[in-house]
Formats: C-alpha cells, sequence, structure tokens
C-alpha cells in the first residue's frame, strides 16, 4: 500500500478495537485485509452527548463519519435562518455519505440527539481506498444512492399524507426501525419533529393529544407507549 499522507483533525478522539465492527465487514467485502488493518490502526472513535454538535454545516470535509452507537439528526439551515431536518440517522449509517465526495463543506449540520459513538476515519484514505479498488466506490456509490433514494422515499410520504398521517408515520419510524418497540423515549422535541415532517408545532402537540385522548400512545414526558399500534398503521396508511 502507497504511503498516504492522513489529514488529521482536532476531535479529541480514541482509539478503539474494531474486529467485530459491522462497518470493518462491509469494507473487508471490497478491500484487502491489511488495508482493514490500516483503517483500523487510523479509525478513531468519538463519544458525543445528547444535543452535541458533531459537525456544522459550512465546515471543511476532512473526514468519514460512521455511527457505531445512537442517532443523528441531519439539519440544513437556509439564508432566512429557518432550519429543516433533513432525517434520521441510525447506528451503522454512513452520515457523511451525502456531502463527502461533492464539495468541499458540509451541506447540512449532524447534531447527536442521544448519547452516539461515531468512527471517524481521514477522508483521503477512504478515497485512495475507492480509486485503487473499483468494487469499493461502486459499495460507496450505492450506500449513497440508498441514502439519497430513503430521503426522498420519507419526503414523498410525509407529504402525501395529511397531519394526523404524519405524525402517526414518524411515531410508526421511531418505533420499527430505530427503537424496535412500542415504548421508547422520543428523542426530539415538539419543535424538532414539526421541522422533520413540515408542520407547526402547536399542530404536533395538538395530533399528540388527540392521539392520547384516543387512547392510540400513551404520553408520559418523553416516553411514548404505543398502545393501538394497528389503529396507529391504519392512520398512517391512509394519510
Amino acid at each position: 500500500m502507497p504511503d498516504i499522507k492522513i489529514q488529521m483533525t482536532d476531535h479529541n478522539a480514541d482509539q478503539c478495537r474494531c474486529e467485530n465492527c459491522i462497518m470493518r465487514g462491509l469494507i473487508s467485502s471490497y478491500v484487502p485485509e491489511e488495508d482493514n488493518d490500516v483503517l483500523c490502526r487510523i479509525k478513531r472513535q468519538k463519544a458525543f452527548k445528547k444535543g452535541e454538535i458533531i459537525v456544522k454545516q459550512g465546515e471543511p470535509i476532512v473526514d468519514f463519519f460512521y455511527i457505531k452507537s445512537g442517532i443523528v439528526k441531519l439539519s440544513a439551515t437556509t439564508e432566512s435562518q429557518r432550519t429543516h431536518i433533513i432525517s434520521i440517522a441510525k447506528p451503522h449509517d454512513y452520515i457523511s455519505l451525502l456531502t463527502v465526495f461533492h464539495g468541499k463543506n458540509y451541506a447540512y449540520t449532524m447534531t447527536a440527539i442521544e448519547y452516539t459513538e461515531i468512527c471517524i476515519f481521514p477522508l483521503n484514505l477512504i478515497i485512495d481506498m475507492a480509486m485503487r479498488y473499483g468494487n469499493l466506490a461502486i459499495g460507496l456509490l450505492k450506500k449513497s444512492s440508498k441514502t439519497s433514494d430513503d430521503i426522498i422515499d420519507r419526503f414523498v410520504q410525509n407529504n402525501s399524507r395529511n397531519l394526523r398521517g404524519r405524525i402517526a408515520l414518524t411515531l410508526l419510524d421511531f418505533s420499527k426501525e430505530i427503537y424496535k418497540s412500542r415504548i421508547f423515549e422520543m428523542p426530539i422535541s415538539r419543535k424538532e419533529i414539526a421541522e422533520l415532517i413540515g408542520m407547526t408545532t402547536e399542530n404536533v402537540i395538538r395530533i399528540l393529544s388527540e392521539f392520547r385522548k384516543e387512547e392510540i400512545i400513551r404520553i408520559e414526558g418523553k416516553e411514548i407507549e404505543i398502545l393501538d399500534f394497528d389503529r396507529l398503521q391504519m392512520i398512517s396508511d391512509r394519510g
């Protein structure tokens, strides 16, 4: 493997073991074992508290990020200072794929919305490997396309529903896709839910209250329990 100049950032991150890492398993199908070992030696891992910013919109792109555990909010702020949540990323997502191969600065902010561990790789090393191993480049393109498709699909699904349908879809996503449980703590505020699905905060509060009164969900502080899963699914489907 040729010598590569690694551009390190000032993230206060620690080395970690990665023999059983899912990302290692994904990369290993595209590159030789020796390059997997290089990634493991160079990789850094950093923990972020809830609400802590991982990178800000507009910052220079120098790293490649992978979520080891936790949940991350991707958001963008317009010139008029309106914030829009692009998506919610979960463990094993490559949260930098949407922007690292295009442009020099991040187009969105990444924020941990619960305790989150991120694996950090120097971007120039990933690019070098992608240039040397065509299958890795294709694999990264596929993952980037899948991420884009998921965001587009979510946008279409959300905008084809009425307000109750949007809230139902969001609750089901957190229950089925992220926490895989009927009981979970909502990691984002009512205001952030509104930013995610294009509603006002007042409407989010009103519809959650309606669902509670109709005994579709139980709300206790930040904890939500889906009491009538079938009915919530029906509201989402009929939109």
